[in-house]
């Protein structure tokens, strides 16, 4: 199984876990992942068991310094935490890319070339470091939640673990691009034919 695959099966068990947790440990695991929004992968100890229990060891660190594993797991686990604050309907559902996801904060009829959707977008899409990704996801999550949009957070993982390899992340911005244009009505129409 490769690295990707093990992050993918991870992130997914994570989920699981923190959606199967009772409401209130549940409320109080997502309140610890919400504090880490922001920080590094390790700033936080009370954040360790919730992103590192029962990580595969081949995505672990050996040196201190973060994998790129171990930053796509704990940004999509802190992020998924920031957006489900206050949501009673789980924001993590599959198939919903970041890029669909956000083409859902233009307005009806609005160009999407114009928003100032596509302005917060580009900016996202172009970032270089993973704290400016960081930065920028955030506040793109918060929009999120405040529309009641989900997405999908294993995919995300998926995307983060992508963006440290250069040819992989170009793939991931053209991906992402690809959905955040794509016309909303022809995407309703294959969903209702299937």
């Amino acid at each position: 199984m490769t690295q990707k695959q093990q992050l993918l099966r991870y992130v997914d068990g994570r989920l699981h876990w923190l959606q199967n947790l009772p409401e209130h440990p549940r409320k109080a695991q997502l309140a610890d992942l919400r504090r880490g929004v922001s920080r590094a992968p390790g700033d936080l100890p009370e954040l360790w068991g919730a992103f590192l229990q029962g990580m595969p060891e081949e995505l672990q660190s050996k040196n201190g310094a973060p994998t790129a594993a171990e930053w796509a797991i704990y940004l999509a686990l802190t992020l998924y935490a920031l957006h489900q604050q206050g949501q009673a309907a789980p924001m993590h559902k599959q198939g919903a890319g970041l890029g669909k996801a956000a083409r859902r904060l233009v307005p009806p009829g609005q160009d999407p070339g114009e928003s100032s959707i596509q302005k917060r977008f580009n900016a996202l899409a172009t970032a270089t470091q993973m704290p400016e990704l960081s930065h920028h996801l955030r506040g793109m999550v918060q929009l999120l939640r405040a529309g009641g949009i989900p997405l999908d957070y294993v995919q995300l993982a998926a995307d983060l673990y992508d963006w440290n390899f250069p040819a992989a992340a170009v793939r991931v911005r053209l991906r992402w691009g690809q959905e955040f244009y794509a016309d909303p009505k022809t995407e309703a129409d294959t969903q209702t034919d299937a």
